[in-house]
């Protein structure tokens, strides 16, 4: 950033110099009889074309810069900055700042506020104010949203990861303290038992954790011919024993048509188990869920079907985000890290396709994920994706 800032503050003094010569240079004697029109006009035409250069210059920057002079009067304004402030009422708080910073810049100093704008949406603004050595001042407006959320991410994630590792690492210290000082041989296998249950919850925390960076970090999806069938099948197997366990029935409605994907099954299957598996831990004992697959165009769309506690409609925009749960507590009693839907959203992407929820509070949730579809024409193999 410092460099940036240093990038424009020149800009801003080219700018600002160039400006208050011309200004000035109206009052002077005319000089122009001592050197010919021609190379007055050339001059003029040179130093018009170094002044755009540098208002291009600063339009390109990522950041808005305002200029003033010495008066505080206006002298240039690049794009951004006229996009940022404008007349809807969070605009109009980023420029009451930059007015601020912009006279306090002015007097000497140097401003610099973070602007956290609620919206909807929810915007976050970096504004500064800098004096220049030549007179003026330049005002910058730097829209720090992005980094803002990555930020607030990375620190939710932190805590949660320790979160979800603590208690069970924490439950292993005490069942293991409890198992030193027992003789009874039946507690000590209840407890035993414990140990194990607790050591696979970390195992499983770990695999998801492994699973989301590999998904997320690992480069584009392998682009093969996938059989949906296949998909189905093998998802719905690897959940066979969390749903018997649970006394619910997981069954592929028949697909009406044999249908292909282009993509990395790998990805695949972890997806669909995902959202099976998710469907599974809300919904009650004795319940169905159904899973299928159909032609939709250019895609090959899976749903899973449960008919279990459905989510609220304020949740649905942040089902799909890591450790965000719906129901917490009924989360701690199903297990699982909350990483499930974060992995299914990151194969959408990496497949360049898409995934999303509908859902009725007490009647049960629907999620379709969108694959692109392979395609068969003319004899000849096309892999088609959007």
């Amino acid at each position: 950033m410092s460099f940036v800032l240093g990038v424009l503050i020149g800009l801003a003094a080219g700018v600002v110099s160039y400006l208050l010569f011309v200004s000035t240079s109206r009052d002077l004697p005319n000089i122009s009889t001592a050197v010919p029109s021609s190379e007055v006009e050339t001059r003029e035409a040179e130093n018009n074309g170094y002044l755009a250069q540098i208002q291009d210059a600063i339009n390109s920057l990522s950041v808005g810069v305002v200029i003033v002079d010495a008066k505080g009067v206006e002298i240039f304004r690049n794009k951004l900055a006229e996009s940022v402030t404008g007349v809807i009422h969070s605009d109009v708080l980023v420029e009451e700042v930059v007015e601020q910073h912009l006279s306090a810049a002015l007097n000497g100093e140097t401003k610099r506020q973070v602007l956290d704008l609620f919206g909807p949406p929810r915007k976050v603004f970096s504004v500064s104010a800098t004096p220049l050595l030549i007179g003026g001042a330049v005002g910058m407006i730097e829209d720090t949203t992005e980094r803002y959320l990555v930020d607030a991410v990375r620190t939710d994630f932190v805590a949660n990861i320790s979160h979800e590792l603590k208690t069970p690492v924490g439950a292993l210290a005490v069942l293991a303290d409890a198992l030193s000082q027992e003789d009874d041989l039946d507690i000590v296998h209840r407890l035993s038992e414990k140990m194990v249950e607790e050591a696979l919850r970390v195992g499983r925390t770990i695999d998801d954790l492994l699973e989301l960076s590999r998904i997320e970090f690992g480069g584009e999806a392998v682009k093969d011919e996938v059989d949906a069938e296949a998909i189905i099948s093998e998802s719905i197997s690897r959940v066979s024993p969390l749903a018997s366990t649970h006394s619910i029935k997981v069954a592929m409605i028949e697909l009406p048509q044999p249908l292909k994907v282009v993509g990395d099954r790998r990805q695949l299957v972890s997806a669909i188990g995902n959202l099976v598996e998710n469907a599974v831990k809300y919904s009650e004992a004795g319940s169905a869920i159904e899973v299928s697959a159909q032609d939709a165009g250019e895609w090959v769309e899976f749903t899973v079907k449960d008919f279990g506690l459905g989510i609220p409609s304020r949740d649905l925009d942040r089902v799909f985000e890591r450790f965000y749960r719906v129901d917490r507590a009924r989360s701690r009693d199903t297990g699982g890290t909350g990483l499930g839907l974060a992995i299914v959203r990151h194969v959408a992407n990496n497949h360049g396709g898409e995934v999303s929820v509908t859902s009725i509070e007490g009647e049960g949730s629907t999620f379709a994920l969108k694959i692109p579809k392979f395609i068969v024409q003319n004899q000849s193999v096309m892999k088609e994706s959007a």
